[in-house]
């Protein structure tokens, strides 16, 4: 089965083409690609198996666009998907794992939107455009993030507020990212040569967005984002943790309502409120010798990623590796190094050479013999999300 995976983000869609074989085994990936940005003229960049890449221009695509030019695209290549699986954000209480889409499935992630305003919104814009490209009779199964933390322990996943309260709205812990750290967790059990519920697992998910994850018997015990992805970890422009007294200080003193204060939490905040310019951490890197805001944020971001993972390492007990992906935990390793500094007594040990020659590809970083294991495992989506979409529909 051809299964075409989209992730459709608030300014850009990627896809990849996986070839699945009954029993889930990946047995090809014969093309892959993005589209953005998705507002102005967007740059197109398409890959097939045995093929260089190809670059173009399409102006003003929107999802419909993008997903228009990927299909066509992999009809001239002579290619085919026979289901789409989509990547969805938040799956609320209602969507514990991957679920065929329909109208109705749809219709109730409509009314999620509000959860994950810069998420689940483009995602249910791909659906759509997905939907009325390929019509009907294409099957389509949604990927839900939420999906590997749903089974974390109540006293993980409850918010100290009246019980009522939580449960008349679906107030818990949700936790995001759950895709990439499911792939993170499968590839280092193939990588060790154990099962999936063997290892105990610190990752670390840095990105535009940052997540953190305990992972104990194959599941999320423990996760940094909570009822949104606003929570946790320092972000590119989101705030991570936060008193809640704040929302309503800012509102009162600044005379904004509950929805413009969000708006500045998750877009204007993290590195990108601290430094004052920029949310990307190579930017931030370049300019930090000589600018005290960038060296601020940056140093806050490390912090706070610091404080979470030897949390974490408290929750598991111990742990057999920790390993870091997404975009900065895969490319940076002077942020790698500052997060485990200090992490010596724990049996966390950096090797310098190790890390610092790892950019963009699954290593070892550890120093050899340190109890801890320390990895760079690239994030890999798409094999997740095309394995759950034919597992759905088988």
């Amino acid at each position: 089965m051809n299964v075409l995976a989209l992730n459709c983000g608030s300014a850009s869609v990627k896809f990849e083409l996986v070839t699945v074989a009954p029993g889930g085994t990946i047995e090809g990936r014969p093309a892959r690609g993005s589209v953005a940005p998705l507002s102005g003229p967007a740059r197109v960049r398409l890959e097939a198996a045995g093929r260089g890449p190809r670059a173009g221009e399409v102006v003003d695509p929107g999802y419909p666009g993008a997903v228009g030019t990927i299909l066509d695209w992999l009809a001239g290549a002579g290619l085919r998907a026979d289901a789409v699986g989509h990547r969805v954000v938040h799956g609320g209480e209602r969507f514990r794992e991957s679920t065929r889409i329909d109208a109705a499935v749809v219709a109730e992630l409509t009314a999620l939107r509000e959860l994950a305003p810069l998420h689940n919104a483009p995602s249910l814009e791909g659906i759509r455009a997905a939907r009325a490209a390929f019509g009907d009779s294409m099957p389509m199964v949604a990927v839900f993030d939420t999906a590997f933390h749903a089974g974390i322990p109540e006293e993980a996943a409850a918010y100290a507020i009246p019980r009522d309260l939580a449960r008349r709205h679906g107030i818990r812990r949700f936790g995001f990212h759950g895709t990439a750290f499911r792939s993170v967790l499968e590839r280092y059990a193939e990588s060790a040569g154990v099962p999936v519920t063997r290892p105990r697992l610190v990752a670390l998910h840095l990105g535009g967005g940052c997540s953190a994850a305990a992972i104990r018997d194959g599941r999320s015990v423990e996760t940094s984002m909570g009822f949104t992805p606003l929570e946790g970890l320092v972000m590119g422009s989101r705030s991570g943790d936060l008193d809640p007294a704040v929302v309503a200080h800012i509102a009162q003193r600044e005379s904004l309502d509950v929805e413009e204060v969000l708006r500045v939490l998750n877009e204007e905040s993290g590195l990108r409120g601290l430094s004052g310019r920029s949310g990307d951490v190579r930017d931030l890197l370049e300019r930090e010798k000589d600018d005290p805001a960038a060296r601020l944020a940056l140093a806050a971001f490390c912090h706070r990623a610091r404080k979470y993972l030897g949390a974490y390492l408290a929750v598991l007990g111990g742990a057999d590796a920790v390993v870091w992906s997404g975009g900065i935990g895969e490319n940076a390793p002077a942020i790698r190094e500052r997060i485990a500094s200090g992490m010596e007594w724990l049996g966390l040990r950096l090797d310098t050479d190790r890390n610092r020659a790892a950019v963009g590809v699954e290593s070892e970083i550890g120093e050899r013999g340190s109890p801890i294991r320390a990895l760079v495992i690239p994030a890999d989506e798409a094999r997740i999300i095309a394995r759950d979409t034919a597992a759905c529909l088988s």
